[in-house]
């Protein structure tokens, strides 16, 4: 039965593509649920389409999703050893506050790093250290970050494991390229290689002049976040009601819109409500909330307000032992992502108060316990050195102020990132994976799970740290996703919708529709995830290349490099949403960015894999 010339099996997976589409770019519902309802259709509609159940949950057993969970694994043991974080410290030293320097210490460092582990755990590390950098370089952050993720991606080009989607195509590539076996672990560096090469030349010159300066330089976090009004300090007087109470006590009397976040007296600070000093006459209170509630907070207990006496970051800065003021990223990964604040429980559990949410363009101030929090927000936070630490281990948060950092142990390199006894260890458990994949002594799947084990038996890394490091979302989102390719290459949809590209051969030559196919792959990518990107068109390359008379692995390539480049939106690439809040960008920042970027690398991408491999 066809519909139309079309297959009605190929249109019904046409249509279950475009709900999914539709789903992943509103992100109505979380893109991994989103993967498991596709999951579900593919499995009800199995009998039309010609799929098995098995077949519709092939994506969980699949060797790329296998590979995926290890890698992420691996990552978490090298993260764990301090390297990158040692890295960084080197990195301040050797940029001696000029921008130029610091901007390429950031991106020429950066890639390589990307290439072998995991960019997104690379830039949750360096985010903290660019701001850091960025502040004694006396430049905008804005000028750093946008960069970092740029290189990231850049570098995940670099080796097979540098990223999900060259993993992904690894396996596709088994399946779909007649003859061909799994793509090896340095089979495409020399391009990645002149890509890197190519981005970081840009980055460096036109990308430098076109990157906005979003966040002013040295702006203090209160003046950022525009809490000026909703900070304050109040002096406790003789007559006072509050006088005798703990801030504990305090608290159970006033309005939940006021929050007590510090007591000073005589030139000591307590961080509250967390003292159990008791209020005397003439200490002073720093209180948050909106203007009215504040009003109402101070003339119901007799207090009166310090007019002259701004709150400022450096007012929670200049105790050593108290609380202080920093910025925190939340990653899509992380466990609060859904919940609101007041669920996450972040003050009871880790005395981590939110007083502001910026989300893009929108500022967050009001009625924050029922902020659900959404990947790529940018929270102010006020949080004790220990809870920084914690959030470092789980990467639940990405506290994205060295300074913060700073407060943890001196500026000697040994004590900021002290390096672990295992680290030569771990190091050459990656080196021994990243070698035995190479030398083909193992299939790169083998070889990741051999060295998590090695990893785990040898201390390097803890079970429960491994289970930790996976983005599960991620892992949710492939098994959705494959056998959605799968669906499109048995019904027949892969080769109509190569049959329509096919066609524009009559007016372009081969080289030109090669292009055409990176061109496509890119806007998707940057659309829609990468991981989808690449399983709805490598079959659709695959076909392509086989109608033309060229070579299906030079076009699996293409596609390859191009859905793992994605520098237009912020959405598009995991690393580009964590920096979307620290660097304060809009959304329409990455287009003229990452836009002549993208454009470029296209080109790149096209005749490197007409040259290095050849199109017939």
């Amino acid at each position: 039965m066809t519909v139309g010339g079309i297959p009605f099996e190929a249109l019904l997976v046409f249509v279950l593509i475009a709900v999914a589409l539709t789903l992943f770019v509103t992100e109505v519902i979380p893109n991994d649920t989103t993967a498991i309802g596709v999951i579900v259709a593919l499995a009800a509609t199995g009998p039309i389409i010609g799929l098995t159940p098995r077949d519709a949950i092939s994506g969980f057993s699949s060797t790329a999703t296998v590979t995926i969970v290890a890698m992420y694994m691996l990552s978490a043991g090298i993260q764990n050893t301090g390297i990158v974080q040692r890295l960084g410290v080197y990195l301040a030293e050797f940029t001696q506050g000029e921008e130029g320097r610091a901007l390429a210490a950031t991106v020429v460092t950066t890639g390589p790093i990307a290439g072998f582990i995991n960019n997104t755990p690379v830039v949750a590390v360096f985010i903290p250290m660019i701001s850091d950098l960025a502040e004694k370089s006396n430049v905008s952050p804005s000028k750093l970050l946008l960069p970092l993720s740029y290189a990231a991606i850049l570098g995940g080009t670099l080796t097979l494991i540098g990223t999900s989607t060259n993993i992904l195509a690894s396996d596709l590539a088994r399946q779909f390229v007649p003859g061909r076996g799994a793509i090896g672990m340095f089979e495409f560096t020399r391009l990645g290689v002149v890509i890197l090469a190519v981005g970081v030349v840009y980055l460096l010159t036109v990308g430098r002049r076109l990157t906005p300066a979003r966040i002013p330089v040295g702006v203090d976090l209160v003046e950022e976040f525009d809490l000026e009004d909703r900070l304050v300090q109040v002096q406790v007087s003789d007559e006072s009601p509050v006088v005798g109470l703990t801030v504990d006590e305090l608290d159970e009397r006033i309005e939940a819109s006021v929050d007590v976040l510090q007591l000073r007296r005589d030139g000591e600070t307590y961080a509250a409500p967390y003292t159990d000093q008791r209020i005397e006459a003439g200490d002073v209170l720093i209180v948050h909330g909106t203007l009215q509630a504040v009003n109402r907070f101070r003339d119901r207990h007799e207090l009166r307000q310090l007019l002259r006496e701004g709150v400022t970051e450096d007012t929670f800065d200049d105790a050593p032992t108290d609380n202080i003021l920093a910025k925190a990223v939340v990653p899509e990964d992380s466990a609060y992502v859904g919940e609101t604040l007041a669920e996450t429980r972040l003050e009871a559990f880790h005395q981590t108060t939110v007083l502001a949410v910026r989300r893009g363009g929108d500022l967050i101030r009001e009625n924050l316990e029922d902020v659900a929090l959404e990947g790529g927000d940018l929270l102010l936070v006020r949080l004790p050195p220990e809870s920084i630490d914690y959030f470092a281990e789980s990467g639940d948060l990405v506290v994205a102020d060295e300074r913060a950092y700073e407060r943890l142990a001196e500026a000697d390199a040994e004590e900021v990132a002290p390096l672990s006894s295992k680290t030569p260890l771990a190091i050459g458990i990656m080196a021994g994976v990243v070698g035995a994949a190479a030398l083909n002594l193992l299939s790169i799947v083998i070889a990741a799970l051999a060295g998590v084990f090695a990893m785990v038996v040898t201390g390097c890394l803890s079970p429960s740290d491994a289970y930790d490091a996976v983005s599960w979302n991620i892992i949710f989102l492939l098994a959705g996703v494959i056998p959605l390719g799968l669906a499109m290459e048995t019904t027949g949809g892969a080769a109509l919708i190569a049959e329509m590209l096919v066609a524009t051969e009559a007016f372009l030559p081969l080289l030109a529709v090669l292009l055409l196919f990176v061109l496509v792959t890119g806007l998707l990518s940057n659309v829609i995830t990468p991981v989808a990107t690449i399983v709805l068109m490598i079959p659709i390359a695959v076909d392509a290349a086989g109608r033309l008379g060229a070579d299906p692995f030079a076009f699996l390539l293409a596609v390859m490099f191009a859905s793992a480049t994605s520098f237009m939106t912020p959405v598009g690439y995991q690393t580009n949403l964590m920096v979307y809040g620290p660097g304060g960008y809009k959304f329409t920042d990455f287009l003229p960015v990452g836009g002549p970027l993208q454009l470029l690398l296209a080109v790149v991408t096209t005749v490197g894999v007409a040259t290095m491999w050849g199109l017939t």
